[in-house]
């Protein structure tokens, strides 16, 4: 299975690295939906696609960022809405409780201390972390957190922040006007 999402993401990271046109568009919009949803990848190799609109350079990476928070949201709250039917699922809990790797434990421990401390600007703040996957994150809040719609603003501000964040590192802050 894992190789199998490992073929996945090398397939998916490709067609992102080769996007071109507007159907590029779609392929960053995919690409980030799956990254929020069930691929634990980097989102930011979006900002490397040669997308070739005809629009000045800015504009281009403007309409990336903006299609690929929006992907990433859509992909946050489908995993919100799996998120909440795990909570009720005791044998789902119970196997990934029982896997070598605790991801439910550590996950549970390190998202109820942000949620707890800082809510959904803490999911914001979290989700703004370049280079760090989301799936896990985006998982452990949403079974923790009932709000769909501040759980998708969230995701949200946190996809603009990581990639505002990757500019500025990047390219500068003159990146970012």
């Amino acid at each position: 299975m894992a190789s199998f999402f490992a073929a996945l993401l090398d397939a998916v990271v490709h067609a992102v690295e080769t996007a071109t046109g507007w159907t590029g568009l779609g392929i960053i919009f995919v690409y980030s939906f799956l990254i929020a949803f069930i691929l634990p990848g980097p989102s930011e190799i979006v900002l490397v696609a040669p997308l070739e609109l005809g629009l000045s350079g800015a504009a281009t990476l403007a309409l990336i960022v903006l299609v690929s928070a929006v992907g990433k949201t859509v992909g946050s709250v489908v995993a919100f809405r799996v998120g909440q039917g795990v909570k009720h699922s005791d044998p789902v809990v119970e196997r990934l409780r029982r896997s070598r790797f605790d991801v439910i434990e550590w996950s549970e421990k390190q998202t109820v201390r942000i949620a707890r401390k800082w809510g959904y600007a803490g999911l914001a703040v979290a989700l703004s972390v370049p280079f760090f996957p989301d799936t896990v994150s985006i998982y452990a809040f949403a079974v923790l957190e009932e709000d769909d719609l501040k759980f998708a603003l969230a995701t949200f501000a946190g996809s603009l922040g990581r990639f505002l964040v990757v500019l500025a590192l990047v390219g500068g802050p003159a990146t970012l006007l």
